[in-house]
Parts: structure tokens; sequence; C-alpha cells
């Protein structure tokens, strides 16, 4: 079982997706602040992470909103 899930723990999948996108950027950006990047192509390589996770996150966001509008 993956470590960031807890037994009896349940979330939905909107939960789930939305938080552990949120630790891979949130992790991916402390890494690069604190100077983890090698040289300047891996700094390159490290932003491009960073902005897709971003560009991910609220893509879902807003297909969960739309989703939530529909059901209304």
């Amino acid at each position: 079982m993956p470590e960031y899930v807890q037994v009896g723990e349940v979330q939905s999948f909107e939960e789930h997706i939305r938080k552990r996108l949120r630790e891979h950027l949130n992790n991916a950006a402390d890494d690069l602040a604190t100077g983890g990047a090698t040289d300047y192509a891996d700094y390159r390589f490290r932003v491009g992470v960073i902005q897709g996770l971003a560009i991910a996150e609220r893509e879902i966001l807003d297909l969960i909103e739309i989703a939530r509008k529909a059901e209304s």
C-alpha cells in the first residue's frame, strides 16, 4: 500500500488527486528553492515539471467545478 494512503482513510478521487498534485508541486518547488538544481539544464527541467503540475492541477480543479455545476 502506498505510504500516502492510511488504513481506514477513505478519500474521494477528487480529494486524493488534489492532495497528491499539491504535494508533488510543493515538493518540486521546495526542492528548486533550496538549490536542488545541479545546473541550468536541470533548473529548466525542474521549472517545467512545476509548470506542468500547476497546469494539471488547474485543469482538474476546473473539471471538478464544471461537474459540480452540472450536478446542481
